[in-house]
């Protein structure tokens, strides 16, 4: 799917330093960078899920350890 992407000139100056130090094309920094953000935001999801099954399971044991 197509997509225009309007820029300024410091997102324009910023995707050029970056396509040529990594050679790469800007569409292809644009692209890395949406894809990394979506994973890293997956992954913080799925820690604040794990975190709170854990304190449900455990919440009473860290309690019992925090007062001991």
């Amino acid at each position: 799917m197509a997509m225009t992407l309007r820029t300024d000139a410091a997102l324009d100056h910023a995707l050029d330093v970056l396509a040529e130090a990594e050679g790469l094309s800007r569409q292809e920094v644009i692209r890395r960078a949406v894809l990394e953000r979506y994973e890293r935001a997956g992954h913080a999801q799925s820690v604040a899920e794990s975190a709170d099954r854990m304190i449900e399971r455990w919440g009473d044991v860290l309690d019992r350890l925090g007062s001991a």
